[in-house]
């Protein structure tokens, strides 16, 4: 149990999103250290997008902190398809859990975000006072711009109320209830799905592709075709024997926070620091008071794929489709204010694609 924190070990915490990748993360974490009086609900338990749900769970479970890590979230190819959902459900969820969270009179709130708040141009590495100073990227637009809302709630309810809502913006996650979903999963978990398939084509194992499919079904195929519809199907995701055609031109470069790091940062922040800490204490206008939340290092998507397809074995061809959006070329964040707080990454990249390869088979 952590010694001077600002909750206790039965401190009724609700982290909203707990089944998700981030949310589970976190709530292993708070259970690690000690909390016991953690509150959930699932998705089919509790639309977070529908005010008066929302306001019905705070009235009958009075949570005393929140974590809010429920999130409408995606690759590019999600954002920039379904632009109306990616802001729409963000926004509700945000303005519904922060707002009861208020009324109810919860004082510490975690807010969770994404480093995509900031402009498409920004200098890197990705300092905090970046934010709002020149245009998003278009793909991404209405998730950040959601984000970016939700960031500037928590910090107008601090400025106004004396409440200690912060804000953390974590870089591109990764870890233990990724979502492998090829139309909508992120850059990471999406290509080792896909170079693991193509491998397991260029092997013949259609034991393991059929298996594959049945835990984790493709356009409601689930395994259960014959193999040229199976064959047929993954083409259109870029999956062949022996080969995998993936988005973009592999040059931008990314950084990846294994999901465990990111939730141990996450509670270590909402346990130990204070807004009015993270505020300019110069007298300056209050603002750009959020914490990076990352490794400072980065890697391309080109040598990503190629660390996946040595941990996987894989010895086919790996392709890149350049009529498909790169997104953002560079998203290197500024880790100076995390590390300032007592904060530092343990997992690396290398290690952390094992890790999650080895999950991804298992479950």
């Amino acid at each position: 149990m952590d010694t001077l924190t600002k909750l206790s070990p039965t401190t009724k915490i609700y982290v909203a999103g707990h089944r998700g990748l981030v949310g589970s993360a976190i709530w292993r974490n708070l259970e690690r250290r000690g909390y016991t009086n953690l509150v959930g609900r699932t998705h089919s338990e509790l639309d977070l997008t529908d005010a008066v749900a929302v306001r019905t769970f705070f009235d009958e479970e009075q949570p005393e902190a929140v974590v809010l890590a429920a999130a409408h979230v995606g690759g590019i190819m999600a954002n920039n398809t379904y632009r109306a959902d990616f802001i729409y459900d963000n926004l509700q969820i945000q303005q519904n859990v922060i707002g009861e969270s208020f009324r109810h009179g919860v004082k510490d709130l975690l807010f969770l975000g994404s480093t995509c708040i900031y402009p498409r141009e920004a200098e890197q590495p990705l300092r905090e006072e970046a934010l709002l100073t020149a245009p998003l990227e278009y793909t991404n637009e209405p998730y950040a711009i959601a984000k970016i809302a939700g960031l500037k709630m928590c910090e107008s309810f601090n400025l106004q109320y004396g409440t200690n809502y912060i804000a953390v913006m974590p870089t591109n996650l990764y870890g233990p209830n990724d979502n492998f979903h090829l139309e909508n999963s992120h850059v990471l978990p999406a290509m080792i799905r896909k170079i693991y398939l193509a491998d397991r084509l260029q092997q013949g194992d259609w034991q393991a592709v059929r298996a594959d499919l049945r835990k984790r079904p493709v356009a409601g195929e689930d395994g259960t075709a014959d193999e040229q519809a199976i064959i047929s199907l993954l083409g259109r995701f870029g999956i062949s024997a022996g080969k995998v055609s993936l988005w973009g031109s592999g040059r931008p470069l990314r950084e990846f926070l294994w999901s465990e790091d990111m939730a141990d940062a996450s509670v270590h922040i909402l346990l130990h620091t204070d807004f009015r800490s993270l505020c300019p204490q110069d007298g300056s206008p209050i603002r750009n008071c959020h914490v990076n939340i990352g490794t400072g290092k980065e890697i391309s998507i080109g040598a990503l794929a190629q660390l996946i397809a040595r941990t996987i074995g894989f010895e086919g061809r790996i392709e890149w489709d350049s009529s498909k959006p790169d997104g953002t070329m560079r998203k290197l964040t500024s880790v100076e204010k995390l590390h300032s707080l007592g904060w530092h990454h343990q997992v690396e990249i290398e290690d952390g694609v094992q890790r999650l390869f080895d999950w991804y088979r298992t479950h």
